[in-house]
């Protein structure tokens, strides 16, 4: 009975940092490993934890009840991983005990990493423009893909807290993308319709869910690799249909 509660306090450890990371964009075999190793280093060598992008399941071998956390809210802010991962070590070497690591984590998982919302938006505007560009398109359209990404990203952005569903605030947010590529076209002001656009819903494609998607599978987390695969589709598939509905009119 006397180990129960530092069995608890790692149990709360493992949990909590994988939380964090899956949360923060990490893959399912990297989420995994980690909570094996923070056990492991605290003495539990017998723990198995089954992760998808939903939730996160964690035990141990005895009389010590499992835990399950339910993830609702899933974004990229690579930092905590990275943050994550740098206490997980301190834990390898020995620099510090469950209770400063606890302390630590529930401190990481309250911080507000994220880059401004200002660079946010500035970043794909830029690159939005830096996409036409790669795509062959024309230095008079960099402007007009620039306005258009960043018009995108933040109506993104927006709708992402007005609505509760992922898909409709894509598929609006790519609606709008194609409107205003329309507007500049029509007005003169851009020439290349179709390289604006690929340009400006560039921010908007699901680049880092296909990559943990496909890592995932190859490691052999096969549920979550097709519910990732599966999510980042939709995702496609919103940007698709918004855009398509723009020029089905135009």
């Amino acid at each position: 009975m006397e180990n129960l509660p530092k069995t608890y306090e790692v149990i709360e450890v493992c949990m909590l940092a994988g939380k964090i990371m899956l949360e923060s964009g990490a893959e399912t075999n990297r989420v995994e490993d980690t909570m094996s190793r923070i056990a492991a280093s605290f003495g539990i060598y017998h723990s198995h934890s089954f992760v998808t992008p939903t939730g996160i399941i964690f035990s141990i071998d005895g009389d010590d009840p499992s835990k399950l956390y339910r993830i609702s809210n899933r974004s990229t802010d690579l930092k905590k991983v990275t943050e994550v991962n740098s206490i997980s070590r301190k834990i390898s070497s020995g620099e510090i005990s469950a209770k400063d690591a606890l302390v630590q984590l529930k401190r990481m998982e309250k911080a507000k990493l994220a880059y401004p919302l200002w660079l946010q938006v500035f970043a794909a505007f830029l690159s939005s423009g830096c996409f036409l560009i790669m795509f062959q398109g024309g230095w008079h359209d960099f402007i007009p893909a620039c306005l258009t990404g960043g018009i995108g990203f933040s109506c993104l952005i927006y709708l992402n807290r007005l609505l509760e569903i992922k898909f409709f605030s894509e598929f609006l947010s790519s609606l709008i993308i194609g409107l205003v590529a329309t507007l500049f076209v029509y007005t003169g002001v851009g020439d290349e319709i179709d390289k604006i656009i690929i340009g400006s819903v560039m921010p908007l494609v699901p680049g880092l869910l296909i990559t943990n998607a496909i890592r995932d599978l190859m490691a052999g987390h096969l549920v979550s690799g097709i519910s990732k695969g599966a999510e980042a589709s939709l995702t496609a598939f919103a940007i698709g249909s918004g855009i398509a509905v723009v020029l089905s009119f135009f």
